[in-house]
């Protein structure tokens, strides 16, 4: 009755009742025994009651399970819609609650060209632009095909409307793809969105391998994370189905930019660094209904020579490697489009190419650093083999009590372990912070001394502050080296360079009262960081690839106000939690709230992030954080109230800060005031893990899509 009772009253009174509940028991199993949901606290259909989740089984699973060409080119295709746990899908939404895709999924044909190493799509359309007047045949879903009724073992079988080509070759490997969504708003539970494809040979129709298959769904996803839905909600979300459309024959005749996948995705991801873009001409494809979008200010997080971020290496694509095997024209020129290679303009020597088959004759796969050799012409500066590169630690620290003037030994080392010295670096500092429930001790909140005369030999070395600790310091305290080296490569040869890179700066924790160590917390994990931005290098090659050392400066005492004229009006925060957040929210919080949040840097240096396009949805907040930080909880009840001096409320409590780092309003402004007290903020009673309104629960994504998917 429970489960009854919780049914809409339309579907109670439905014919179909006991229909659907019979497919609730298939899932539930007559023993009574409930499987499990494969849902995460990141997914709105985690927060809901067991009873919801059985009736209306969130969740979509495309599957192709066959296809096939007739000797008159007739297509057709065998598909199954399910739930996260195998049961069939009705696609009209009689049956089962949810139409998937208002019952016509989106449904495409394509042949597999050798000689150009992709698809050409069967199933296409005219697409006339209304301000060039040009039209260009696109590839697209099917049109004027049909959908039969569903079969007893719950599939659909699928005829195109659009015939293959005549005199087709039967023996290339042909793809239907299948894209679809579910509604289950309703519900509360948002779109759900899945896609398949199969490749198949016509000749005898055997399912074959992706003939493409060089960088996993799974690769993107470190980046745009798992909701992908770069066509909206229609469920386009894998490389394999983006593959079948984005092909040569299709053209934006808006802007006569082809959306060809390996020039529209190289053209993207270098954005504002494109040649064509700095030259003055911005980059743009104009979309479904007419949308603009405009790519000329993405900024890739990562080192833009670093083709691996992008071309993973052993995610098992059995293709991974086809970016240096298997070099084009149309691939390197989207990325180095002022080369002309018909006329050898801009191009090393100033050869002309009429042949892709000839690239690989001056661009081998790999070779030396900075050579012409694929590898070599992308080798990173930072990462040369060439260079001498840095290893260094806190052994410990002496004197260390609060009032005293603390002695650190450190060691440096080349990466060959041979010992260098604190004169070989062109900068090394070490800088102490604390206490580690926020930096708040000293003035700034840290203090920095130069050691480059630090006393030692032989790679171990001695550094007295001239700076003590506080005389009131408790808890505990932080010590961390950061520096860099500069070197000339190659040296009296036309590649010669010089390269300033640093390391991983190495951090100690240190009690200075004698209680127990205790970390700075650690809300988020280099290595999320390091999913989209490779390589997390700032301010000069001196802090790499630690957050934990990011946060002795950008803590809630510090701001810009030494470098920040008096005309650009009060000073700004930099607190790690309210940057970070700005930061990321860049773009999309410039367009919702007018936001521009503008650093003054060093040199005087003035860093808006208003057009910084954060590549997957801002409110999956378990992209960067860890533990289900995102929640008020342990950890910010005791951190420092943040000096925003720019902002309607000063100082901020932590939890505040965090939250209006991406919630800028006075409406959210006035809400945290009115639950904070003397004894400090409540936010975690709604909002804290186990909350009605826990952040997690308010942030998880309704448009949940296929787990699968990042296997393709």
């Amino acid at each position: 009755m429970r489960l009854i009772s919780w049914i809409p009253a339309r579907a109670r009174h439905s014919s179909v009742l006991f229909l659907i509940l019979f497919l609730v028991a298939s899932v539930v199993g007559f023993t009574g025994v409930q499987k499990k949901w494969p849902f995460t606290a990141h997914d709105k259909a985690y927060y809901a009651s067991q009873e919801a989740l059985n009736f209306s089984r969130p969740g979509l699973v495309v599957k192709v399970q066959s296809a096939s060409i007739a000797a008159d080119g007739t297509i057709s295709a065998k598909v199954l819609f399910t739930d996260p746990l195998g049961a069939p899908l009705d696609k009209d939404g009689i049956v089962s609650p949810g139409k998937i895709s208002n019952g016509s999924p989106g449904v495409v044909a394509a042949v597999f060209q050798q000689d150009k190493n992709q698809f050409v799509a069967y199933t296409t359309r005219v697409q006339t632009s209304p301000i060039t007047k040009v039209s260009a045949v696109q590839a697209g879903a099917d049109t004027g095909g049909r959908w039969s009724t569903q079969a007893a073992d719950g599939s659909y079988t699928y005829t195109f409307g659009t015939k293959a080509t005549a005199g087709f070759d039967t023996k290339a490997v042909h793809a239907v793809g299948v894209y679809a969504n579910r509604n289950l708003t309703e519900f509360d539970m948002g779109i759900q969105m899945g896609d398949d494809v199969l490749y198949f040979t016509p000749v005898d129709n055997k399912v074959a391998a992706d003939p493409i298959d060089e960088i996993k769904t799974a690769t993107c996803q470190k980046c745009h994370g798992p909701n992908m839905a770069f066509h909206g909600t229609t469920g386009r979300s894998s490389v394999q189905m983006c593959n079948l459309c984005h092909t040569q024959q299709t053209t934006d005749p808006d802007t006569g930019n082809t959306v060809d996948l390996k020039v529209m995705v190289h053209k993207i991801h270098m954005g504002k660094n494109l040649p064509s873009v700095i030259d003055g001409k911005p980059y743009q494809i104009i979309g479904n209904a007419q949308s603009l979008n405009d790519f000329s200010t993405v900024g890739f997080p990562a080192p833009m020579m670093k083709c691996e971020v992008c071309h993973e290496q052993g995610t098992k694509a059995a293709n991974a490697n086809a970016h240096v095997a298997k070099p084009s024209r149309a691939a390197c020129g989207a990325c180095h489009d002022n080369v002309n290679f018909a006329s050898g303009a801009n191009h090393a020597g100033g050869y002309p190419q009429v042949s892709d088959a000839q690239c690989s004759i001056c661009h081998a796969p790999k070779g030396d650093d900075f050579d012409a050799s694929i590898g070599g012409a992308h080798a990173v500066p930072q990462e040369s083999t060439l260079l001498g590169g840095i290893k260094w630690k806190i052994e410990g620290i002496a004197n260390n009590a609060a009032g005293q003037k603390p002695t650190i030994t450190f060691t440096l080392a080349d990466k060959n372990d041979a010992p260098l010295a604190p004169t070989d670096f062109g900068r090394i500092a070490a800088t102490i912070a604390g206490p580690t429930t926020d930096y708040t001790s000293f003035s700034n909140g840290y203090v920095q001394e130069d050691i480059s005369k630090a006393t030692g030999s032989n790679g171990r070395y001695l550094y007295t502050f001239t700076n003590a600790i506080p005389a009131n310091a408790t808890g505990t305290f932080a010590v961390g080296l950061e520096g860099r080296r500069v070197e000339t490569l190659l040296a009296n040869t036309v590649k010669q360079r010089s390269v300033q890179y640093g390391a991983t700066n190495p951090v100690l924790y240190f009690s200075v009262d004698g209680s127990k160590m205790q970390p700075r917390r650690a809300p988020t994990a280099m290595a999320n960081c390091q999913a989209c931005h490779y390589r997390l290098s700032l301010h000069g090659e001196n802090r790499i690839n630690n957050t934990e050392y990011c946060q002795f400066c950008h803590n809630p005492v510090e701001s810009d106000v030494a470098r920040r004229p008096a005309a650009a009006g009060a000073a700004q925060t930099i607190d790690f939690k309210f940057l970070v957040h700005r930061i990321h929210g860049g773009e999309e919080m410039n367009k919702q709230f007018g936001t521009d949040y503008t650093v003054y840097g060093f040199g005087g240096s003035v860093n808006s992030f208003k057009e910084v396009r954060f590549p997957g949805v801002t409110s999956d907040c378990f992209k960067c954080h860890v533990n289900g930080s995102e929640n008020p909880g342990p950890g910010l009840e005791t951190a420092a109230n943040v000096k925003t001096p720019r902002y309607p409320l000063n100082p901020m409590a932590p939890t505040t800060t965090a939250c209006y780092g991406c919630h800028d309003s006075k409406q959210m402004l006035s809400h945290a005031l009115t639950q904070t007290s003397p004894l400090g903020e409540s936010c975690g009673t709604c909002h804290g893990p186990t909350g009605d309104f826990a952040a997690t629960k308010l942030h998880a994504a309704a448009n949940t899509v296929d787990k699968g998917a990042a296997a393709k």
